[in-house]
């Protein structure tokens, strides 16, 4: 009984299997599940999709929470003014259904974004008591518009699921914004020496 020799392999097929283990090693590396996954980019003030870039900019550029309160609060008062004009038009553009739901899910993205500074300002504990008032008035304004315009109307069907997310939304923004006048400390009093 002997030991079988092997033979040693040649040139050939040495390089077939360095090249064949090299495509082995390649398709591991490319294929999607051996890669990590990216890392997420970096959070950014993203456009709101219901603002121009103008107001985006505004928003970008303001400097305190109680600015930024102030533009929300006149960007909504600008969006409701323009659904109650698509409402009284009497050549309605193709597209209405959209159009005046835009306007309202617009509406509400700024009321919401309104309310949620007040939480930011809070966290800061920035002094946002005349931004307050403003969206206090103007959201009483807005509960008395949205109510009336919940009544009903000719096209009423086409809006009436958004107008009802838009009226819960205003009197949430409302109500945070009085429990915020009510828990704020007053403004300092700056006193002369």
């Amino acid at each position: 009984m002997g030991i079988a020799r092997q033979r040693a392999p040649s040139r050939n097929e040495l390089l077939t299997s360095l090249a064949l283990l090299a495509l082995v090693a390649l398709g591991a590396v490319l294929s999607p599940s051996a890669r990590p996954a990216a890392p997420a980019p970096p959070p950014q003030h993203q456009k709101k999709d219901y603002l121009s870039e103008a107001e985006a900019d505004k928003i970008r550029d303001a400097e305190t929470q109680s600015e930024r309160i102030k533009l929300y609060i006149s960007f909504a008062d600008d969006r409701l003014k323009k659904f109650q004009y698509e409402l009284d038009r009497k050549t309605p553009e193709r597209r209405r259904s959209d159009i005046l739901n835009g306007l309202l899910n617009g509406y509400a993205g700024c009321v919401d974004d309104a309310a949620d500074q007040i939480a930011v300002a809070e966290e800061k504990q920035a002094d946002i008591h005349g931004a307050l008032k403003v969206m206090v008035e103007k959201g009483k304004e807005f509960t008395a518009i949205l109510d009336k315009l919940s009544q009903g109307g000719s096209e009423y069907g086409l809006y009436k699921d958004t107008l009802d997310d838009a009226i819960e939304g205003t009197k949430d923004a409302l109500a945070d914004a009085e429990k915020a006048q009510k828990e704020m400390a007053p403004a300092p009093v700056r006193r002369k020496p």
